[in-house]
């Protein structure tokens, strides 16, 4: 990477440097290599550390540089199309691109869930965590409140907690005949948790995805799932069987 000269530039120090390292990262760098560290680089463009801060940071909000727990910041490669609005949706797991359950245990949703599910606030749901995979690559991890009343059938069976009462809870859940589903998604930043099964690093830029599925004409269950913005480009159905989509380019 060579120098140069921003003082004189009119924008942003910042957006014009993430404008150069953008270049650089074309011509000079491969898919997964690690960039020098911080102090190198400012060095080498005259800049604040925590002006170069801000140009990466803005160049993994684009996926272009993806930072590693324990590597480093490296070259993104480019963003996989995941589909998050397939109605043939099947709670089982199958195939190579798939949500795979991780546990499952009661506890009270956060309020903004309350309020979408329709339960008393201090009632406990099953809590499903499950994490999707694509090629053996992290895609986004997901919770799954579903309240009991949508579940009956899951008092007969004797799996208090874990992967398997995690399996138990989407069987049942799956005897329901979905009706339709809202969305939404929004920007955020990992928390610990969900940084950790991603292989990101804490505050790495998200895209938080929330389902609300609807049977027999109430809310069934409320998924929210997170998804990496750097790697991830989602497509969504706009309706119930409805073959048309929008796709959503994060950053």
């Amino acid at each position: 990477m060579g120098s140069t000269q921003l003082d004189s530039v009119p924008e942003p120090k910042y957006w014009h440097l993430k404008t150069v390292l953008s270049d650089a990262l074309d011509s000079e760098f491969a898919v997964g290599e690690i960039l020098p560290n911080e102090r190198e680089l400012a060095a080498r463009f005259g800049v604040a550390r925590a002006t170069l801060r801000q140009a990466l940071e803005q160049l993994e909000l684009e996926g272009r540089l993806q930072r590693r727990r324990g590597v480093g910041t490296t070259v993104a490669p480019p963003r996989v199309g995941v589909a998050v609005g397939d109605y043939t949706h099947t709670w089982t797991e199958s195939g190579d691109d798939t949500w795979a359950c991780v546990d499952s245990v009661e506890a009270v949703p956060p309020a903004a869930v309350v309020r979408l599910l329709d339960t008393d606030p201090d009632a406990a749901v099953h809590q499903v965590r499950r994490t999707r995979v694509s090629q053996g690559q992290p895609l986004a991890a997901e919770l799954l409140y579903v309240p009991a009343a949508s579940v009956p059938g899951l008092a007969a069976i004797d799996t208090p907690s874990g992967l398997a009462r995690a399996r138990a809870v989407l069987r049942e859940l799956g005897r329901l005949k979905l009706e339709g589903r809202e969305q939404s998604v929004e920007l955020g930043s990992a928390r610990a948790d969900d940084a950790k099964e991603l292989d990101r690093l804490p505050g790495a830029p998200v895209l938080v995805v929330t389902t609300r599925y609807v049977a027999e004409n109430r809310t069934a269950a409320v998924a929210v799932a997170t998804y990496r913005a750097d790697t991830c480009r989602l497509t969504f159905g706009d309706s119930l069987g409805d073959a048309n989509s929008v796709e959503l380019l994060a950053g």
